[in-house]
Formats: structure tokens, sequence, C-alpha cells
């Protein structure tokens, strides 16, 4: 099976009928009344953004506005990480980055804003994973760690995550990551 109808079927099944009315309201301006008032289901209202590829493998943004405007954090967490996992190059080697990413996840908690800033990530990558994750600290550091991961590509290195700890004086965190 496609991912992507893997991933539309995920979130379809996930939606309300008022959901899903709502959504088919924000689309009025891609698709007809007519053909909107036919649509009994999110897979239905899916292909027919598919068919207009509003929606494609490589452009979910349509997508993730819409949960977003009917307020389903959960579902937009569902096409992010799917656009993350997706986005790997198979010749990424997450793997060198995992023990330092569980140190660092485990021991910066609130100044993972800082580090990232450190890292050079742009604020509104870090908003927008704020966003995504609300009151989640852990979720927030992992998620930004892995952005900054893909945003450097084969650039990120470890060398870079302890001179970032060490700028914001998270000496303690950067020895142990080096280790």
């Amino acid at each position: 099976l496609d991912p992507l109808r893997s991933l539309l079927h995920s979130v379809s099944s996930g939606l309300s009928v008022k959901e899903l009315s709502e959504m088919k309201f924000l689309c009025l301006d891609k698709i007809g009344k007519r053909k909107l008032d036919a649509v009994q289901s999110g897979q239905e209202l899916f292909n027919i953004l598919i068919e207009q590829q509003e929606i494609t493998k490589d452009n979910l943004e349509l997508l993730k506005t819409l949960l977003q405007h009917i307020k389903r954090r959960d579902l937009l967490s569902q096409v992010v990480q799917f656009e993350e996992g997706e986005l790997r190059s198979p010749d990424d080697q997450p793997d060198e980055h995992e023990k330092p990413v569980a140190v660092i996840c485990d021991n910066v908690g609130r100044e993972w804003k800082r580090l990232m800033r450190e890292l050079g990530m742009p604020e509104v990558k870090l908003d927008r994973i704020e966003e995504a994750y609300p009151r989640k600290l852990y979720e927030q550091l992992v998620q930004a760690l892995r952005e900054w991961q893909k945003w450097k590509g084969k650039d990120a290195k470890v060398g870079d995550l302890i001179t970032a700890l060490r700028g914001c004086k998270l000496n303690f965190v950067a020895d142990k990551v080096g280790e």
C-alpha cells in the first residue's frame, strides 16, 4: 500500500462527521460545492485533493493547514512524522546521533530552545515544534534535534552539538555527549 494513502486513511478514520464538515467548508475555494456535497468521508475528500494535486507525497501543506483549523494536533503530528520519515534519505546515518540525542534529551529540559538557537535553528521552526507538542518538553527537544539533523543533512556533526552545549554553559551534558 502507498504510504501516503495509508497516512490519509489513518487521518480520515480519525475524523468526526463535524470535523469532516469543517474541512469540506475550508475546501470550498478548491472544490466545487456540488462535488463537496457528495463527499461522505475524509478519504473521498483527500482523493479529490490528490486528483487536483493539492495534496502530494511531497506537499502536505494543505492537509496540515486543514488539521490546524479543526484543532486536531494529534492528526497533524502524524502528518509531520510522515513527512520526516519520507524526507530521511537512506544514506543518512541516524544511528551515529542516537546516543548523543538520547543524552541531550535526558539532560537539557527547558533550555532546549536556547540550545537549538545556538545550533542556528530558525525561530519559526522552534515555534512550530513547540506548537505541535504543547506541554511535552521531551518530545519538543526530540523533534527539534531531528529537525536540526534533517536541516543540516550530512553536515550534522556530534562536535557541533557539543560546541552548542558548551555555548549554552551546559558543560556537564557536553561532557556526557563527548564520552
